[in-house]
């Protein structure tokens, strides 16, 4: 006989014995991956990551849907622009590593999901389960005493209840009941997860199938729908061009209503409307488009970004030809709507251009500076620093309407040139510097910047969404229960367990050995 001590030396010597771990083929390998990928634990991991790659979209302007405001961030963080650029955080729901964790959270899901599915079929079509040895042990239990108690009465309380049964019988008597109820519970859990994997679909192949672009419209312009009009413009991987309905629309008026009566928030701005006209086959309407509020138009909805306002300038060379003439974009760059714009005049005598300054109510700061004290255009002027040199254009260099490169230019008016910067008001017509010729601030125009969408699939969004959120409340709502009820010699016994929290089970055994006692 070995004693203990020699039994833990046995034992002590067997796992001295070297082991040697079994090498893994690439097929072992795969499957151990793929495991780990299509556990829960990865699935909500990576559900989570998801959550925090989107992060950076909502900090930084994305190409997408602030073109402009890519443009500007470039222009105040030329360096960290770049930076971000390389990390394709101004594309982030297009970028590489975004579409990676989105690609690998689908596969996760469908992995968990096929498994519990065919697992939820065979509890579905089993029966109850037998019951434990000692019914005394679970979290709810009750004995009912009497010889005279019969399990006819908890068959009945069961069977009304809908749960599901199983009896035992010895002759003609029940002598052991095994219910279960609450199948919806995983039903709910499932319908959950499908349903997302639904919404994953829905965006994926939606973004695929859609497009988005952007136009700046001013007042009195017309944009028509094909991809030469568009500012900016994005298909999706299966978008086709000729997928673009023919439409057109009008920008009649701007209009923004400021709060005057809250001195707290004085001359914030309320609201915006976007009066507009649309062509669609030949039939003419009005529509008013406003923030959160999209105009439909075939295969394409308009929401309202943006607005600012668009001066309307007229430049002639010194012979009265006009060189330029057009309204032009300012980007505002700041509440009060201190705006920014760029005029290129390259097909004047000499070449030259503009940085512009917009006051819409001009003011004075301490140090001299000119400044807006209010975003309505009481009292609008506009300041001109020119530059003269070649602009780059007639080489064919890529250049942004709303930046003017003037390293390799001249300033002959503001700054340093030792000219003061042209002034004007609207009406004025002045005479550039060096025989240039004249500029007119004709009149004074807003614009409205509009994101044009389309995607097919967006309504699968919105039922996924609705069906995720009936499952979320399936799974929530009902409990997932196991009653056993057994005969005994002196009366009779019941024991409930749930699978989650179930404040009612208590209740529940009470009503099942209440109603035994009455069947005496």
């Amino acid at each position: 006989m070995v004693s203990r001590q020699q039994s833990k030396y046995v034992v002590r010597k067997e796992y001295n014995e070297p082991i040697e771990a079994p090498d893994l083929s690439a097929k072992s390998w795969l499957r151990w991956i793929w495991k780990q990928l299509t556990s829960m634990k990865i699935a909500l991991f990576l559900l989570l990551l998801l959550a925090i790659a989107a992060v950076p979209g909502s900090i930084y302007p994305q190409r997408s849907a602030d073109p402009n405001g890519v443009a500007l961030y470039f222009k105040n963080n030329p360096d960290f622009a770049k930076v971000l650029d390389s990390l394709q955080l101004f594309d982030v729901y297009a970028s590489s590593w975004f579409s990676a964790i989105y690609l690998l959270l689908f596969i996760s899901l469908i992995g968990c999901l096929l498994p519990r599915i065919g697992v939820h079929y065979k509890a579905l079509r089993e029966k109850p389960p037998a019951p434990p040895t000692n019914l005394a042990r679970l979290p709810q239990y009750k004995k009912v005493t009497g010889e005279k108690v019969k399990l006819e009465a908890a068959f009945e309380y069961l069977t009304k209840n809908k749960y599901k049964v199983i009896a035992e019988s010895k002759g003609k008597a029940l002598v052991e009941l095994r219910a279960e109820k609450g199948y919806l519970r995983e039903t709910g859990n499932l319908i959950f997860h499908i349903s997302l994997v639904g919404v994953l679909i829905s965006v994926a192949l939606g973004g695929a199938l859609s497009f988005n672009g952007q136009r700046v419209l001013v007042e009195g312009e017309t944009f028509v729908n094909n991809r030469a009009a568009y500012d900016s413009y994005q298909p999706g991987l299966l978008f086709s061009e000729a997928s673009l309905q023919p439409f057109s629309m009008r920008l009649d008026q701007f209009s923004i209503t400021y709060d005057y009566l809250n001195p707290a928030n004085y001359a914030k701005p309320l609201d915006f409307r976007a009066n507009v006209s649309t062509t669609v086959s030949d039939q003419q309407s009005q529509a008013l488009i406003r923030v959160n509020e999209p105009i439909a138009l075939p295969n394409a909805k308009v929401y309202l970004t943006g607005n600012g306002f668009a001066p309307e300038i007229i430049v002639r060379d010194p012979d009265g030809t006009i060189s330029f003439s057009g309204p032009v974009v300012f980007l505002p760059q700041d509440a009060n709507m201190t705006s920014l714009g760029v005029i290129k005049v390259p097909d004047a005598k000499k070449q030259f251009g503009m940085m512009a300054f917009f006051y819409p109510t001009v003011g004075k700061l301490s140090t001299g500076a000119l400044t807006s004290t209010h975003p309505n255009p009481f009292d609008p002027v506009m300041t001109l620093n020119v530059y003269v040199g070649d602009l780059g254009i007639d080489k064919g260099i890529n250049n942004n309407v709303y930046e003017l490169d003037t390293h390799l230019l001249k300033q002959i008016a503001g700054g340093k040139s030792g000219t003061k910067a042209l002034k004007l008001q609207p009406g004025d017509v002045v005479e550039l510097p060096q025989n240039l010729g004249t500029v007119e601030f004709k009149s004074v125009k807003r614009f409205a910047s509009l994101d044009i969408t389309y995607n097919p699939l967006d309504i699968w969004v919105l039922i996924s969404v609705i069906i995720t959120f009936f499952g979320l409340l399936l799974m929530l709502l009902i409990p997932r229960r196991r009653i056993w009820v057994r005969k005994l010699a002196d009366g009779a016994e019941v024991g409930a367990l749930a699978k989650s929290r179930d404040e009612s089970l208590e209740r529940i055994v009470k009503e099942i050995s209440q109603a035994m006692k009455k069947s005496k």
